[in-house]
């Protein structure tokens, strides 16, 4: 049989900046909750992305990093702030590049959904670990909690430029540790999402108020990212198209805010929406492909590529996806961790894509 490389749209190559991406089938980042107490990766991380790129993914983004000891969602996340993690992660970095693959992480800073239980212990994600129990201060735009979580505290002028520098400082380790690409996670109701909508941002300063200020922690932080992360590789971000909820991030105000990341030059729009609160009637409606359109919508907006995330579960709506010019690649999650090996699932006599060590089964 011949191969399919050429005749399925998601398996065509994508180049970004200086760095060439085999296929346009990536694995979305999922927390596993599993790093060491010094937040270095662990024999779980190997084995976890090492399957998924033995598995044909073109990149894979690493699960949040937390930025700093204080931005981290829970005490089992993994870190990205000094050069002892960042040398922990070479082993992950070597085999994903080894199997052709594109290392990518994302980076991450908690603000108000920070110093919670890991999900499978007691009320999980939902259960708030205190500073007594061994848990650490919230900082948000707002002392306003997320559902059961602790009350942070308002964040200062102070914290605001820690967080830019925090940023700034987990994108050189990152390239220290090997990474083609970061992320800046600004969604999913973490702190760079806590400023952008005004559900959680109830500022009546230069951070709070009108979109432009509301946009303006982003902004530094993509900036400063941007600054700090080698010119050959590229920046993507992680962007909310709506909250679902009424009074909440609109798409129009993701399209001006994607236009102002394209100016600072931002490679990638991970596009996905929802989870800023609790609230069930806020969840994004069950549906295949739910972001696609709105990663279309922001594509044309600001003229950067998009990535959609969030229900593609099977490579015939990947394909669509890519063939139809909706987005330039897509973001697979709960997918992949069901089956490891579904980026190669429409290859599979394909030689040049399965390991040798495999083709016996071929």
């Amino acid at each position: 049989m011949p191969s399919t490389e050429f005749t399925n749209p998601e398996m065509s190559p994508l180049r970004l900046r200086d760095v060439t991406v085999a296929n346009r089938v990536w694995m979305s980042p999922m927390a596993q909750y599993s790093a060491g107490p010094d937040g270095k990766p662990t024999d779980w991380h190997l084995v976890h992305y090492g399957a998924r790129a033995v598995g044909g993914v073109g990149l894979i983004m690493v699960e949040s990093a937390a930025v700093g000891p204080l931005h981290r969602t829970t005490s089992a996340d993994l870190g990205i702030w000094n050069e002892d993690q960042a040398a922990a992660h070479r082993r992950l970095t070597s085999f994903l590049t080894e199997r052709g693959t594109v290392p990518a992480i994302q980076l991450l800073a908690a603000g108000r959904k920070g110093s919670h239980q890991v999900p499978w212990v007691g009320e999980g994600q939902n259960g708030p670990v205190s500073v007594a129990e061994g848990g650490w201060e919230l900082i948000a735009p707002s002392p306003v909690p997320f559902g059961d979580l602790s009350v942070p505290r308002e964040a200062g002028h102070a914290d605001l430029d820690e967080v830019v520098e925090a940023f700034a400082n987990a994108a050189r380790m990152a390239h220290l540790a090997g990474y083609e690409v970061v992320e800046i996670h600004a969604a999913h109701g973490y702190i760079l999402h806590q400023f952008l909508s005004p559900l959680s941002n109830h500022r009546t300063d230069e951070y709070g108020g009108s979109l432009q200020n509301r946009m303006r922690l982003p902004l530094r932080v993509a900036r400063a990212v941007r600054e700090a992360f080698p010119d050959e590789k590229p920046v993507f971000v992680r962007i909310t198209a709506t909250d679902w909820a009424e009074g909440g991030i609109s798409i129009d105000e993701a399209a001006t805010f994607a236009k102002e990341l394209a100016a600072v030059g931002i490679d990638l729009l991970d596009v996905t929406s929802g989870v800023l609160v609790r609230d069930r009637e806020a969840r994004p409606p069950a549906q295949d492909g739910v972001n696609v359109e709105f990663a279309n919508t922001l594509k044309k907006a600001s003229g950067i590529a998009v990535a959609p995330v969030g229900q593609i579960g099977d490579l015939s709506l990947a394909g669509e996806v890519v063939a139809s010019g909706l987005a330039d690649a897509v973001l697979i999650g709960r997918a992949l961790l069901r089956d490891p090996y579904l980026a190669l699932r429409n290859r599979p006599s394909d030689k040049t894509a399965w390991p040798n060590q495999y083709h016996r089964a071929l």
